[in-house]
């Protein structure tokens, strides 16, 4: 358990050094972010037959980050379309 939460908060935290332009995301929504890419990557990798969703192997490493860049640019345009202009 403890190994996928740092494992989330590394994909997170690569992720968003990856996604260009400042992030307004918290340490929590980093983790969060990660651990859902990690989900996404880990389930894709493992329906390319790269083995369980739950093994750690570069190609659901690589595409667990994809994931959560794009999780990333999702999360800012819905708290982006949240924020009211004054």
């Amino acid at each position: 358990m403890i190994g996928f939460l740092v494992a989330g908060l590394v994909i997170g935290a690569l992720a968003r050094l990856i996604k260009p332009g400042k992030q307004n995301l918290g340490l929590l929504a980093t983790l969060g972010l990660g651990l859902v890419g990690s989900l996404i990557g880990g389930f894709i990798a493992h329906l390319l037959g790269t083995g369980s969703i739950w093994e750690l192997n570069v190609l659901g490493f690589v595409l667990a980050v994809v994931a959560a860049v794009l999780l990333i640019g999702v999360a800012e345009s819905v708290a982006g379309k949240n924020k009211t202009r004054v």
